[in-house]
């Protein structure tokens, strides 16, 4: 039987094997996707994949990428779409013709553009929308983006979409692709349980942890948070992470709120918290809650995307409020504080589902499973072709 990075090439089967070639198009190049692709090209590595990134440089992707020994392609690219979007495309098909890949992993809109454009099917191409573009948009904006993706499928091999909640999110928008449904993963040796149990504190410390923009919600968990210091006195949020709209929610913050900034490792900030929240308004499936409850923390989530499936199974009633709404948010997040006994419950039943269901290394399996079969498709319609 073929190796996992091996796949057969002709009539001849598995002993015509080559290894596969792999190219992950990357934008952007920080927060969760970084990590999801971190994971995935570590793994890839392992398993004798031939593994390119491109990607922004520079960055911490890039960088922690060549430690990992893949080979990295600078890729300029913003995240805005706007008319530089054509020469981010000729630079995406230069790349994909200097590398020549079997399979092309497009992550996120940008880069999810970018390649089906370069390519118009003629390389087997997934992509991964790490959250569909038209949830962060609206207006006329929001109708050409849900117009590109239902163009779009035609040149998708298949699309990888984190949740039932983010595939029936594009389908719902008419985009009508090939699926497969691959949760995120998390590194469990990495985000893990203390083998200490939380130092008892007067202050409850909540952490949030996630790029400072519209989507992740931070200014709902700041307008709720004098709700919850009003119930418990002397709690204390921390909030995780940076990005554009970091002067905004600095100016709305009590002095009971902290920035700390993007960190290196947010496991340590994780295992420090009574609480974990993500007030996120849309997602696929986030992976801070994940890493949460790998550390062995409660959390609370909105009900975005696949969010209520990141949750173990009863923990809904607790965890999960609806987006954009800073009392039912504050009423959770008291109820979980004033609660020591439930929070401990939940932070157990959390990090057995979390470790039982969202191990990366599954999460890798399941997406080399996808190459092969889109490989295969492709070399199969080729032979099609060639005996008509």
């Amino acid at each position: 039987m073929p190796s996992p990075a091996r796949i057969p090439v002709g009539p001849g089967g598995p002993e015509s094997a080559r290894e596969l070639s792999v190219l992950h198009l990357v934008q952007p190049a920080e927060g969760g996707v970084a990590r999801v692709v971190t994971d995935l090209v570590r793994d890839q590595l392992r398993s004798g994949f031939r593994v390119t990134v491109a990607c922004p440089e520079p960055g911490p992707l890039s960088t922690e990428l060549r430690r990992l020994g893949a080979r990295v392609c600078p890729w300029r690219a913003t995240r805005s779409p706007g008319p530089a979007l054509l020469g981010e495309t000729l630079r995406a098909a230069r790349l994909i013709r200097r590398v020549r890949p079997d399979v092309i992993h497009a992550h996120s809109a940008k880069a999810g553009v970018a390649a089906r454009l370069a390519v118009r099917g003629r390389v087997p191409t997934v992509f991964q929308p790490h959250a569909w573009s038209f949830e962060a948009v609206g207006g006329f904006t929001a109708l050409l983006t849900r117009g590109w993706e239902r163009a779009a499928v035609r040149w998708t091999s298949r699309v990888v979409c984190v949740s039932e909640g983010e595939r029936a999110t594009g389908r719902r928008a008419g985009v009508l692709a090939e699926c497969s449904v691959i949760p995120n993963g998390v590194d469990l040796d990495h985000y893990r349980a203390s083998d200490q149990a939380p130092v008892a504190q007067d202050a409850p410390l909540v952490v949030c942890v996630g790029r400072l923009c519209r989507q992740k919600g931070q200014d709902v968990l700041i307008r709720a948070w004098p709700d919850v210091r009003a119930k418990v006195p002397g709690a204390h949020l921390v909030l995780v992470g940076d990005g554009p709209d970091l002067a905004a929610l600095r100016a709305a913050a009590p002095p009971s709120v902290s920035f700390v900034g993007a960190v290196c490792d947010t496991a340590a900030w994780y295992r420090a918290a009574d609480l974990v929240v993500l007030p996120s308004r849309w997602e696929g499936m986030a992976l801070a809650p994940l890493e949460a409850m790998a550390c062995g923390r409660a959390v609370v989530v909105t009900d975005v995307g696949g969010s209520a499936e990141s949750l173990a199974p009863g923990h809904a009633p607790f965890c999960l409020v609806p987006p954009d709404s800073p009392g039912e948010l504050a009423r959770a997040v008291t109820g979980l504080l004033g609660d020591a006994s439930l929070r401990s419950a939940l932070a157990r039943q959390g990090h057995a589902h979390v470790s039982t269901t969202h191990d990366v290394r599954q999460t890798a399996r399941s997406i080399a499973e996808v190459y092969r079969d889109v490989a295969a498709l492709q070399r199969s319609e080729h032979r099609e072709r060639i005996s008509q």
